[in-house]
């Protein structure tokens, strides 16, 4: 008996650790991470043992951001009314627990660029502090959607130096178009907290320029990731199966623009949350049928 409640105590921990990171959000990055893998299979081999580090790595690199994103943020969450009941502000994960959890998955993360090569061994301390700067900038600059942006446009660059071993081009213009596409998600995700933001003097598009003028600015760096995932077409000379990709994503951000608008917020967490996951999740599929077919 006492066996079974410890069983449930730690399933219960385990799913309020899922929480305190959003796991489920995992699908915006790590699509386009096999993504580049798989457009790095047309110059380079690609080994099973490579994806399973790469793999490792994205859980290391995302886990411990999202940790330390929650202890850096938590006095702000805890008086904002849609983040205050979070669980470092409830009391459900202290921050020795949160910090500890973070340590551990940034040293799962070193360990993973080790077993990758050289490169993504040297560069895993630059791209954590990359990804752990981003949760201060919402402090001083209100570019901070871009800092996010960039954040998760750095999956698919790692994910080709594990393969590669080297920079090149493509992982460029796919971390760029990830960059532009999360950011200007996350200026949409944003407007929901406008009030809050200019009451407690945090910065973000929204707040400096109007929840409208931010909408539009969402579009138009939209229009610059899709730009980046056309001329990803032409660098790798990819085929009908990825253009229809395309027009499908195309259509879907088209669609999170008509369905969010400046005196209708209520649909902001559908627009980010779903519509984003399908984004990257079709992205990942036509990229692969792509290359198999």
């Amino acid at each position: 008996m006492r066996s079974m409640m410890s069983l449930r105590v730690a399933i219960d921990k385990v799913r309020t650790y899922g929480k305190m990171i959003k796991f489920s959000h995992t699908i915006f990055a790590l699509p386009f991470a096999l993504s580049s893998v798989v457009f790095s299979a047309l110059f380079y081999r690609v080994t099973l043992e490579k994806i399973f580090w790469i793999l490792i790595a994205m859980l290391g690199a995302r886990s411990s951001a999202m940790g330390f994103n929650r202890i850096v943020d938590r006095k702000i969450d805890a008086l904002n009314p849609r983040t205050n009941l979070r669980e470092l502000p409830t009391g459900k994960i202290s921050t020795f627990e949160a910090s500890v959890f973070v340590i551990f998955f940034s040293a799962l993360f070193i360990y993973a660029s080790y077993k990758l090569n050289s490169l993504c061994f040297y560069l895993s301390p630059v791209a954590l502090a990359v990804i752990f700067f981003y949760s201060f900038t919402k402090r001083f600059t209100w570019l901070s959607h871009l800092f996010l942006g960039l954040s998760l446009g750095l999956a698919p660059i790692g994910a080709w130096l594990a393969i590669a071993g080297r920079f090149d081009l493509p992982p460029i213009i796919l971390g760029f178009g990830v960059l532009t596409w999360i950011g200007a998600s996350d200026i949409i995700y944003a407007c929901q907290d406008y009030d809050f933001d200019v009451k407690h003097g945090l910065y973000s598009i929204p707040q400096k320029f109007g929840i409208e003028n931010a909408l539009k600015i969402s579009s138009l760096i939209h229009l610059l990731t899709f730009a980046s995932f056309v001329s990803l077409k032409f660098v790798l000379n990819l085929g009908w199966i990825y253009t229809i990709g395309l027009i499908l994503i195309g259509v879907l951000l088209i669609y999170q623009h008509r369905i969010v608008k400046p005196n209708d917020l209520s649909r902001v967490n559908f627009a980010f949350n779903n519509i984003n996951s399908l984004v990257s999740t079709l992205y990942f599929v036509f990229s692969s049928l792509e290359f198999i077919l």
